[in-house]
This record gives structure tokens, C-alpha cells and sequence, in this order.
């Protein structure tokens, strides 16, 4: 039997629980979403923890609303005489998308991000624009 003294058991049993404690991303664990209206709104409360706010896009194309988030990290330990003990990298990203209309336009989006949570606010009936009346050509 091999003889594995107590410092070196530790520093095995961390490494081996970093790797179940690492960050996530997956659709299943990132970007839960709670939906729900008020005052002629939809209000989206996304969560993305652990995430900073540069990290995370929005767009709207063809009435299709999209989050994305992108989360690149880079962790370095090194002992006392600057020798590296560990260096661990983490790139991951994910996203979702919601109809919500053609008739909704960037400008009646609005979004704020606060401690973990995305807040996307969006009317529920696009404004109708003021019929005038239009004139059709005689060729």
C-alpha cells in the first residue's frame, strides 16, 4: 500500500472538490426565467449568477429576443516562490430566446441588471401608429 502523507491528501481532496464546485453554465443552471405582467408590461427577471453585466448581450431580430451571456475566467495560485500550484481556465456561454412581436422595436425595451438578476422590461401590445391617410398613385 502506498503511503500518501496528510499535506498531500489535502491538496488531492481540494482539487478533486474544485472540480465539483466549478462554475456551471448550462441551460438547465443559467438564465432561469420568471415572467410575468404588470401595468401593460412583461417583465423578465433573469437570473445569471456570478456574471458580470459586460457579459451579457441582448437583441432583437425578426420579433425574436435574445440573451446571451459569455463568461471567460482565469484562476492562478502559485506558492511562496512564484511557482505556479495551479492555473485553471473556464470559458463558457449560453443563451435563450423569446418571441415577443415584429410590432416590438428596440427603443420599447428597456433592461437593467442588479446583483445577479437581468431585468427586461417590454410592452405587451406594440403601439399603433397613427393611421394617415395614403394616396395611391394613378399610372
Amino acid at each position: 500500500m502506498r503511503y500518501l502523507d496528510r499535506r498531500n491528501a489535502n491538496l488531492f481532496d481540494d482539487m478533486f472538490d474544485d472540480m465539483f464546485r466549478a462554475p456551471v453554465m448550462s441551460n438547465n443552471t443559467l438564465l432561469k426565467t420568471d415572467i410575468h405582467e404588470k401595468d401593460g408590461k412583461y417583465i423578465l427577471d433573469i437570473e445569471v449568477p456570478g456574471v458580470k453585466k459586460e457579459d451579457v448581450k441582448i437583441s432583437l431580430y425578426n420579433g425574436n429576443l435574445t440573451v446571451a451571456v459569455e463568461h471567460n475566467e482565469s484562476n492562478e495560485e502559485k506558492d511562496a516562490k512564484g511557482r505556479v500550484i495551479r492555473q485553471e481556465r473556464y470559458n463558457g456561454s449560453c443563451s435563450r430566446t423569446f418571441y415577443v412581436s415584429d410590432a416590438i422595436k428596440d427603443s420599447d425595451i428597456h433592461a437593467s441588471f442588479e446583483n445577479g438578476i437581468l431585468k427586461i422590461e417590454l410592452p405587451t401590445e406594440a403601439k399603433k401608429e397613427e393611421e394617415t391617410k395614403k394616396f395611391i398613385e394613378i399610372l
